[in-house]
């Protein structure tokens, strides 16, 4: 008793399909992370402009607004064959960049990584409808914690091992890397024991099948205030990220003392990850992910004071905190979402939870050229710290009338 109540991440770990599903995710996050980086410095090396190399995030990132729509893949059909044939499209594209190297045909890295986005887009849909009916529903918050954790890790690690192959083997090493590691997905994915139902035949275009998603979560009372507090929250949160440099520029060391903020806040987001399962059950979704933003708005507004263990503790508590409410949000997708619905439903969510991200690291790059980050910090600590508040559940009924009256 002592065991599940206290370690029940044991409980995900010990279950053979979730296990694997947590192996996939490491694989495919770790070779994903290194072409992230790889893929930006392989066109500055080519090409010499930091706009040409800012594209390659651009056009992982651009599919994601179609995420509504390119959900509808996920319901299609089943969701193993679907995984496994996701895996082994990206493993195969992954190889046509080998032979590049001239700036005339990085026309192929960019097609290749806007496949890539909206591959990952389904991939993404699909893998948390089939968790969710593969997982026991009581587990999801300590599947999604121990995903974010592996995520996290691979974020902390890939770079650094990315950039060391490209080094020695250039931008085509980095690519085979990648592609093994999607080759190794697959097999993974392959031993998964699942049994899935075919879905019924579709009703309606795609148009109706992708409202279909949309209004599911727009009308549905636990999903609605939870995604739309992570969208403003992630929105906020590039805003902040936008201000990294001028944080380390105020502290008096060089911008490379930007990866140690970095590397600090992966830590927190590991350890939240591993706590979100009990948390969850314990305070419900929406608490969860308003105590998570508040303790974010105050690490945001307490960068603004110029010391070194004050920025390090706050980017432990900004990687705390910021987890907290796309855990909870994601968990509430799985456990509210009717299977056939569930593919377009994540995608949706996904769209509304971190498109705000990219444009808010953009809005915070010119921001951070015209004022002082400090004051900006602030206010987006203040802006989080409302969005927290908004999200807390109203007090129940009894609580109301037991309150005194006059």
């Amino acid at each position: 008793m002592t065991t599940r109540t206290t370690w029940p991440a044991a409980r995900v770990l010990r279950d053979r399909d979730a296990g694997l599903y947590l192996c996939g995710v490491v694989v495919s996050g770790f070779g994903t992370s290194a072409l992230w980086l790889a893929s930006g410095v392989w066109v500055k090396d080519l090409t010499g402009s930091d706009g040409l190399a800012a594209l390659c995030l651009l056009a992982m990132w651009l599919p994601a607004l179609a995420g509504p729509l390119l959900g509808t893949l996920a319901d299609r059909g089943r969701r193993k064959p679907l995984l496994i044939g996701v895996n082994l499209l990206l493993g195969g594209l992954l190889l046509t960049l080998v032979g590049i190297d001239a700036p005339g045909e990085l026309w192929l890295l960019y097609a290749v990584l806007f496949v890539y986005g909206a591959a990952g887009v389904v991939h993404d849909a699909a893998e948390s409808a089939l968790v969710a009916t593969a997982v026991d529903p009581s587990l999801l918050g300590d599947f999604n914690g121990l995903r974010m954790t592996a995520a996290e890790g691979m974020k902390l690690l890939a770079p650094l091992a990315g950039a060391g192959l490209y080094t020695a083997y250039g931008g085509a090493g980095v690519a085979l890397l990648d592609a093994a590691t999607f080759a190794l997905a697959t097999a993974v994915y392959a031993l998964l024991r699942v049994r899935e139902e075919r879905p019924a035949p579709p009703r309606g275009g795609t148009r109706r099948r992708t409202a279909e998603g949309i209004r599911h979560l727009w009308a549905h009372p636990v999903l609605r205030p939870v995604v739309l507090a992570g969208g403003a929250t992630m929105l906020l949160a590039g805003l902040n990220g936008a201000m990294v440099y001028a944080v380390v520029d105020d502290l008096g060391h060089s911008p490379a003392y930007a990866g140690v903020l970095y590397a600090v806040q992966g830590a927190g987001s590991v350890a939240v990850g591993l706590l979100s399962g009990p948390a969850l059950r314990r305070l419900g979704a929406r608490c969860f992910a308003a105590y998570g933003i508040a303790l974010l708005a105050v690490a945001v507004a307490l960068r603004a004071v110029p010391s070194g263990p004050v920025a390090l503790v706050c980017s432990a508590a900004i990687g705390a905190g910021l987890p907290a409410v796309l855990i909870a949000a994601l968990t509430s997708v799985q456990r509210e979402t009717p299977d056939p619905l569930l593919g377009r439903v994540t995608a949706t969510a996904h769209t509304l939870v971190y498109a705000p991200n990219v444009a808010g690291l953009a809005a915070g790059a010119a921001l951070v050229e015209l004022v002082s980050h400090r004051p900006v910090l602030v206010c987006l600590g203040a802006a989080l710290l409302g969005t927290a508040v908004a999200l807390l559940p109203p007090p129940s009924p009894t609580r109301r009338e037991a309150a005194p009256h006059g």
